[in-house]
């Protein structure tokens, strides 16, 4: 009687574990869940090493050396919607020879190490766009944030249209504007791929495209724990490479490539002979004799392949670099959220994952498309359509989780300048219709913007704008009813600054006799 697959269980009930709180902050349109989930991103592998954190980059080394790559598997957001995808294409078909009708391949080792290896050669130079189109976490918060969050919004108001018929109010209409054309066109696309790859060739994005996965076969092909196959049991029936998603068994030879083995355990559970197991398990002869056979011709080859594509390309990447540079100087740059420091660092570090779009509660970030370069594109910028940046939130720095925004209180970002306001006197109503405004000094929270008259004798006032105490929250050009060039808008600083924080007025204490009157 076959033993059920409790590794299998296990595997799945870690993945929901996982999965469900991320997905769910993703596409939480109404702050319901906490700030702290954001603790689970830090557990991804590209945020951790752009955030600094070499702790948890070894944590998931090691577990991949004892246990293989149980990371994409579980811990992945990507990795396990794949899974998610790869089930729900099942659904409906019939079980021919195995639960489904993969086949093994060789590893396309060339492609992936090539890309793995350019990927941190344009990193180190300054240029994240490669790592950012295919890191896995972020391709994930894109669908999520773009894709996902709109659908259930949608959802959440055809069923609030259906209960207020009822006179039942306990669901409300959401708005959602911050979800561009851009942020649309980048979500779909990762999307599409996700689904084209999985439906044809299983995890091949994982195995091939993927920076992470191909980090992690650079350890996982040496890992303790590991999936092997008994000779002796095995009669070579195929069920268990028809099952494998990573397609890394090749049952005629009886191996397993645990350089692309994600550890889903698919296999144990096909297998009706009890003839693949997940154990301890040094190299043995074979394993060892195919191993240094690879070392010395095929990784040999692929290690001078990668090298010389490398090499080849650090000029290019060097006058890419000068170029975008250059360009981005040209044009109006980006205000930068509050905590990013600088728009080369910001650059440096957003994959654009869109978590802070999200959880803006102002709603004043929106994913960027090509109007900032091609260097900027998908990352969030500051847009003062509809709102502003609150004074005191620091919501974006907490989701954080490549610190691309990092604010250590909310007395750091009262005293971030990341922009100063410039007015526009042409525009102003104030010229153009002879009459009175004022809106921009009511709205502003640090009073840089204040009312003076605008000529000798008339009645009118005209806003004047001190830098040294405005912010660049956006308060005041969010409100300008100019359309459609507003006549105060926010000049974005390259290098964020410091103000002073205002001096808080002295409220006077009144004593109220009798009733008040």
């Amino acid at each position: 009687m076959k033993r059920p697959n409790y590794l299998k269980g296990l595997r799945v009930l870690l993945a929901i574990l996982f999965f469900v709180p991320i997905l769910f902050f993703f596409v939480d349109f109404r702050a319901l869940m906490p700030v702290s989930t954001h603790t689970l991103l830090h557990l991804q592998i590209v945020p951790a090493i752009l955030s600094g954190m070499v702790g948890i980059l070894l944590v998931q080394l090691v577990l991949a050396l004892v246990f293989g790559r149980i990371y994409c598997s579980v811990i992945c957001p990507a990795g396990v919607f794949q899974d998610i995808i790869n089930r729900l294409f099942c659904i409906g078909k019939k079980k021919k020879k195995g639960p489904r009708r993969f086949a093994y391949r060789k590893p396309m080792n060339y492609l992936r190490y090539i890309l793995l290896g350019l990927i941190t050669v344009l990193a180190l130079f300054g240029s994240i766009e490669l790592l950012m189109a295919l890191d896995p976490y972020s391709n994930f918060g894109r669908m999520a944030a773009n894709l996902f969050r709109p659908a259930v919004v949608w959802i959440n108001n055809g069923l609030a249209d259906i209960l207020a018929r009822a006179d039942n109010y306990t669901l409300f209409h959401v708005t959602l504007t911050t979800v561009t054309t851009a942020g649309l066109i980048g979500g779909t696309i990762a999307l599409l791929v996700f689904i084209v790859m999985v439906v044809t060739r299983g995890r091949l994005f994982c195995n091939t495209l993927c920076p992470v996965g191909g980090l992690l076969s650079l350890v996982s092909r040496y890992s303790f724990f590991r999936v092997s196959i008994d000779q002796e049991k095995c009669i070579s029936c195929g069920l268990c490479e028809q099952s494998c998603k990573a397609e890394a068994i090749d049952v005629k030879a009886l191996t397993v490539d645990n350089s692309r083995c994600v550890d889903c355990f698919n296999c144990i559970s096909s297998c009706k002979k009890d003839s693949i197991h997940y154990r301890f398990q040094l190299p043995g002869r074979k394993e060892a004799k195919e191993s240094k056979e690879d070392l010395s011709s095929q990784s040999r080859r692929q290690f001078i392949a990668t090298g010389a594509t490398i090499a080849a390309t650090l000029p290019v990447v060097s006058a890419v670099a000068r170029a975008t540079g250059t360009a981005q100087t040209a044009k109006t740059a980006p205000v930068t959220p509050p905590g990013s420091i600088s728009l080369e660092r910001f650059k440096d570090k957003c994959t654009g994952c869109h978590l802070c779009v999200v959880h803006c509660p102002s709603q004043v970030l929106y994913p960027a498309g090509l109007q900032f370069g091609l260097g900027y594109a998908l990352k969030p910028h500051m847009a003062y359509i509809d709102s502003y940046c609150n004074y005191e939130c620091t919501v974006c720095a907490e989701v954080c989780p490549n610190k691309a925004i990092e604010l250590t209180s909310v007395d750091d970002k009262m005293t971030t300048q990341v922009g100063i306001a410039e007015f526009f006197l042409e525009r102003c109503i104030v010229e153009t219709e002879n009459t009175d405004c004022g809106a921009c000094s009511e709205h502003c929270p640090t009073q840089a913007v204040h009312m003076e008259l605008y000529k000798e004798g008339s009645t009118l006032t005209v806003p004047v704008v001190e830098p040294e105490l405005c912010v660049g929250c956006g308060g005041c050009e969010s409100i300008c009813p100019v359309r459609p060039e507003r006549a105060i808008i926010i000049k974005s600083n390259i290098v964020h600054q410091r103000v002073e924080k205002p001096a808080e007025e002295e409220v006077l204490e009144i004593e109220i006799d009798d009733f008040g009157f």
